[in-house]
């Protein structure tokens, strides 16, 4: 299996149905992938807390860092798995530990784990691996178009500002 492939439905679907996103792997460095996911993420309308024991009871884009998934006071959508393959099996088991289970398991880029992902599944989870928020969010609201990148779909729908009247959307923003 070296290529996971997902239907633009599915992962719209999490896109939309999606409030809430504990970034687990989040940095403090503005250079790092965590950090600019984040700050897209955060300026799409999802709320975002960052999972970083090295610097929990900080901040990081202005939202409080917390040291482990059980920490965060709030019912989670979403946990967007920042860390190795290795690791993403633990974290899926923390998050299965939950007593409000999250919907969605996301592995980023690279991050695979299949063991962990039929654990999610077989827990009624939704789960995306080797994938980027970030960018699926972008290649469905025509956003990635601007860079020169094709989305790989063709659609007459009038492209709309998000609500916060900067970037196009097409709807994707968090249901309120």
């Amino acid at each position: 299996m070296d290529h996971i492939s997902y239907e633009n439905s599915y992962i719209s679907d999490i896109l939309r149905s999606t409030k809430t996103i504990a970034l687990v792997g989040a940095s403090t460095k503005e250079v790092r992938p965590s950090y600019f996911v984040m700050k897209y993420l955060l300026d799409k309308g999802y709320q975002v807390i960052p999972i970083n024991p090295g610097v929990a009871g900080s901040e990081i884009l202005g939202q409080k860092v917390y040291g482990s998934l059980d920490d965060i006071p709030v019912p989670i959508d979403m946990v967007d798995i920042f860390r190795n393959s290795e690791a993403a099996g633990p974290i899926t088991d923390a998050a299965l530990a939950l007593s409000l289970l999250p919907k969605v398991i996301w592995m980023q880029l690279t991050v695979r784990n299949l063991d962990a992902a039929r654990r999610a599944e077989a827990a009624g989870l939704k789960v995306v691996m080797d994938r980027c928020p970030k960018m699926e969010y972008g290649k469905l609201s025509g956003e990635w178009a601007w860079v020169g990148g094709a989305s790989g779909m063709i659609s007459s729908k009038k492209q709309t500002l998000h609500a916060s009247g900067k970037v196009q959307s097409l709807g994707l923003a968090p249901k309120k």
